[in-house]
């Protein structure tokens, strides 16, 4: 018979082994960022067909951020990072974002690969027949009529879309797919409308209420359908490594403040080294440093971060000072 502290050994094998495994998987997910998808080709359909203006291309680029990240295979950059970058860079002002422009926005994002695209197809195809005898039904106190009949619905989305990569603005996949939703069933046409689906933006395309229309069908099919070729490809995306590298600006114990944050790439939990410049070395003709030598003090784990900030634990043989380095680098 096995011993108790045999079992409890294995066991405690298992655990490590399963939180090792996961670990691995998080540091192995691919960050990437989704860019609002163009609709300028549908727009009108899609003004006639929702009852309102509506951005529908960044509609249906939060629903497959929200897809991608609920299906874990990526680690997906939040909407209002994307559109502090846009506005900051003014990139896309004069138009469409090509290849190259979605690599460097995607570079400044510290993402791998950034994913746009355009809508070609989004409308519907719908049929009705009235029954025999145009039968029809008063509506007491609306001075109105219903029609009753056989209605039959069907709305198609269509998109185009690249996975482009932020290194070297190459395509890495370009891909294309069409959701489809029918319906069949008894027609009653008069009075009555959608209610939850309206928001001060136009068509609310998340809402519970959207997603139960034959187009809200049709859009969320098309979604499924990118994300499955899109963490299809996910294992084959090179990793993209943030470089990181910044300057202690306040010591205060053990405790280190450096001047960058988020921006940058830092994270919660990251831990970076500590570096002192030991020796510059100078271009004899021109006296231009042409290389800095450090060596590694110490390193610092982050605990809090902003955008330009973070605040770090350090721990190391030398005591830390303002403006020494601190990098990613081991």
């Amino acid at each position: 018979m096995l011993s108790i502290k045999l079992i409890a050994r294995w066991g405690l094998t298992l655990v490590m082994a399963v939180s090792l495994s996961t670990l691995t998987q998080a540091q192995q997910k691919k960050r990437i960022a989704v860019l609002d998808f163009d609709y300028a080709t549908v727009r009108t359909s899609a003004d006639a067909i929702l009852g309102t203006s509506t951005d529908v291309g960044k509609g249906i680029a939060d629903l497959l951020v929200t897809k991608l990240a609920q299906g874990g295979t990526y680690s997906v950059i939040e909407r209002k990072q994307i559109d502090k970058i846009l506005a900051e860079q003014n990139f896309g002002a004069s138009g469409r974002v090509d290849e190259a422009t979605a690599a460097r926005i995607g570079r400044i994002l510290g993402v791998g690969a950034l994913i746009l695209g355009s809508i070609n197809i989004f409308g519907r195809d719908d049929s009705r027949r009235d029954q025999a005898g145009g039968l029809s039904v008063p509506v007491p106190g609306l001075g109105g009529r219903l029609r009753l009949g056989q209605k039959k619905e069907k709305a198609v989305v269509g998109i185009n879309f690249r996975l482009v990569s932020t290194e070297t603005a190459e395509i890495l996949l370009a891909g294309d797919a069409r959701g489809e939703s029918k319906r069949e069933g008894a027609l009653i046409s008069g009075y009555g409308s959608v209610a939850g689906v309206y928001s001060s933006g136009g068509v609310d395309m998340s809402s519970a209420n959207f997603a139960e229309t034959v187009i809200g069908e049709a859009v969320y099919d098309v979604v499924n359908k990118i994300a499955v070729q899109l963490e299809q490809k996910a294992a084959s995306l090179p990793t993209r490594t943030v470089k990181i590298e910044g300057l202690v600006a306040e010591v205060s114990g053990s405790t280190l403040i450096l001047n960058i944050g988020t921006k940058a790439g830092v994270k919660v939990g990251d831990r970076l080294s500590v570096r002192r410049v030991t020796r510059e070395v100078k271009d004899p003709a021109t006296s231009q440093v042409i290389r800095v030598l450090t060596e590694k003090i110490g390193e610092v784990v982050i605990t809090e971060v902003d955008e330009l900030s973070a605040v770090g634990k350090y721990t190391g043989s030398t005591p830390a000072k303002i403006k020494d380095k601190v990098t990613n680098d081991q």
